[in-house]
């Protein structure tokens, strides 16, 4: 098959140190175009990363180029302007998390994939970590076999920390103001607090609403906001209970993210780096201890390639359609609704202290 051709809008930080810096090596993927506003940037950049054909637009870019898929990287609170226009490309679209700013955009953005016979793949990259991705399977085996019993609890725990780990390092930047853009439309059922908050926790802690989930298997529900902020309490459909731990401490030059899937006799906990970490993949440490034999603790040893690339990879496979996409707006929908429910128990909690 002919390489992946693929399309670039914006490339920014995250745009080229996240995504295109990874794009460019990954095998049956060619990067033919990007379109960025800030005229010197995109040109700089596509000198840098060998990308032959600039634009100024996406429309510009669209109206010029034969892609299989785009990649945006753009401020969340402009995925309800953007992502549409883009669906109507007709191929598969992959952007930054969260899906939206508000429930009601998610909602508006949702309907436009359907509407348009593509996939919308949103970049949730701590699923395509080779630790999450060996994790994953085992957690999903062991609930088949059922040899270490019942699944009992999953904790992710987030501090905040160093999480650029480098990464920046080959940024390429430009002095270019950032130009008059259109922004989404704030959610018109919440007051300017309780936005604040909400649109923080999408920004900060949608990654770990969204791996609760993967872990878990099953959609969840938030049952409880303590009014710190540092923990919401969750149960699965099943009744399973889960929760998230938002920066109890804080790290300066470091990055502790960990998950916890637990079972009656054993668990799977996953170790993962920093988000632009490259080339270091997460750590799995599996116990087995189901009683009438020896305890085992085992560490397999995993690929060198870091969740960025592997996303990367994932998405020009879902391309190919050698495997479905990781996480899709459909999906993406239920974790702002999830993060709105979080959100109005700790406004409600705070409220009443």
């Amino acid at each position: 098959m002919a390489p992946v051709r693929i399309g670039f809008v914006g490339v920014g930080g995250m745009g080229q140190c996240a995504h295109l810096r990874n794009y460019v090596t990954v095998p049956d993927c060619e990067v033919v175009a990007l379109a960025e506003i800030r005229e010197n940037l995109g040109k700089t950049v596509a000198q840098r990363y060998g990308v032959p054909h600039v634009y100024n637009s996406h429309e510009e870019m669209l109206a010029n180029e034969q892609l299989d898929g785009i990649v945006s990287a753009q401020p969340f609170s402009r995925h309800g302007v953007l992502v549409p226009e883009l669906l109507k490309a007709g191929v598969p679209v992959l952007t930054e998390k969260p899906l939206a700013a508000s429930v009601q955009v998610g909602e508006a953005i949702v309907a436009a994939v359907e509407a348009s016979g593509t996939w919308h793949m949103v970049g949730y990259h701590k699923r395509s970590d080779p630790a999450t991705m060996y994790g994953k399977a085992e957690v999903d085996r062991l609930k088949s076999t059922g040899e270490l019993g019942a699944l009992k609890y999953v904790r992710v725990l987030m501090p905040a920390g160093d999480w650029i780990a480098g990464g920046f390092n080959v940024l390429v930047s430009t002095a270019e103001p950032w130009p008059a853009v259109e922004w989404d439309p704030p959610a018109p059922d919440m007051d300017d607090e309780t936005r604040r908050e909400y649109e923080a926790f999408v920004n900060y802690y949608i990654h770990q609403v969204n791996l609760l989930r993967h872990l878990l298997g099953e959609p969840y529900r938030a049952t409880y906001a303590d009014p710190s902020g540092v923990l919401m309490v969750a149960e699965s459909d099943s009744g399973v209970c889960g929760t998230i731990e938002m920066s109890p401490y804080v790290t300066s030059i470091d990055w502790q993210e960990q998950a916890l899937v637990c079972f009656e006799h054993g668990y799977v906990k996953i170790d993962l780096p920093a988000p632009l970490a490259y080339n270091n993949p997460g750590r799995v440490e599996i116990l087995r201890d189901p009683g009438g034999a020896t305890p085992m603790t085992c560490s397999p040893t995993l690929p060198w390639v870091h969740a960025m690339r592997q996303q990367a990879m994932n998405f020009v496979a879902a391309i190919k359609g050698e495997r479905p996409p990781m996480t899709t707006a459909q999906e993406a929908l239920e974790d702002l609704r999830v993060a709105r429910k979080y959100t109005d128990l700790l406004m409600s909690v705070r409220a009443a202290r």
